[in-house]
């Protein structure tokens, strides 16, 4: 698979959504993610990250515009144990809960399935990081209407072990624009990740289309 640059990844797609990055730094010291949210509507774009115990959550960045929170008020990133679950929406406390309980990543998102958002059917996607006695690996999953049918969803899970240094993998909600907006096809795109963490950081604010 041929190495993009994830820069260009996010500047070529006027609306990606939203997104999830994970990888290992260049110099193979530490595991990485990025997770960013993009939105169309005035309810959407009206949310900002706050930081809630070693994770994140989304709240309203004005209370009194907020109209309907179930699919923008959620927590991107939560941490269980030495497992650190990124995803976006409220599956990521269906992971966890169950995770919780000793049952898998693909287990726990069996009991979900894409957005109900007619007519986007907007995927879940999801990403689960694991580190135990410095190893180090992680998986991705798209859960997807059967090409917007509703009646049918399809489940794609990708799994990286011991993954090499400077490199991640790069999933996201929508291929583009549109109505209804097209979900994101194929598997997740390898990236580089060459810079340190504010670069890094960096590059995905900037590249995206405000």
């Amino acid at each position: 698979m041929e190495k993009k640059n994830l820069a260009k990844e996010l500047a070529g797609n006027a609306y990606p959504g939203r997104g999830i990055v994970i990888g290992k730094s260049a110099d193979g010291k530490y595991a990485v993610t990025a997770y960013f949210i993009m939105g169309r509507s005035s309810n959407s774009r009206n949310r900002v990250f706050v930081e809630e115990g070693e994770g994140i959550r989304t709240q309203a960045f004005d209370p009194s515009k907020l109209e309907d929170p179930s699919l923008i008020i959620y927590a991107p990133v939560r941490v269980l144990g030495n497992k650190t679950i990124v995803t976006n929406g409220d599956q990521t406390d269906t992971i966890y809960e169950l995770m919780d309980k000793q049952q898998t990543f693909e287990q726990a998102l069996r009991t979900r399935e894409f957005e109900p958002d007619a007519p986007n059917y907007t995927p879940r996607i999801s990403g689960i990081m694991h580190l135990e006695n410095g190893r180090y690996n992680y998986a991705m999953s798209i859960l997807k209407s059967n090409n917007g049918d509703p009646s049918s969803c399809n489940r794609y899970t990708f799994a990286y072990e011991n993954p090499t240094a400077g490199e991640g993998h790069f999933i996201h909600t929508y291929m583009g624009d549109g109505n209804p907006l097209p979900s994101f096809e194929g598997e997740p795109t390898l990236v580089g990740i060459e810079a340190d963490i504010e670069i890094f950081t960096n590059t995905v604010c900037e590249n995206l289309n405000e």
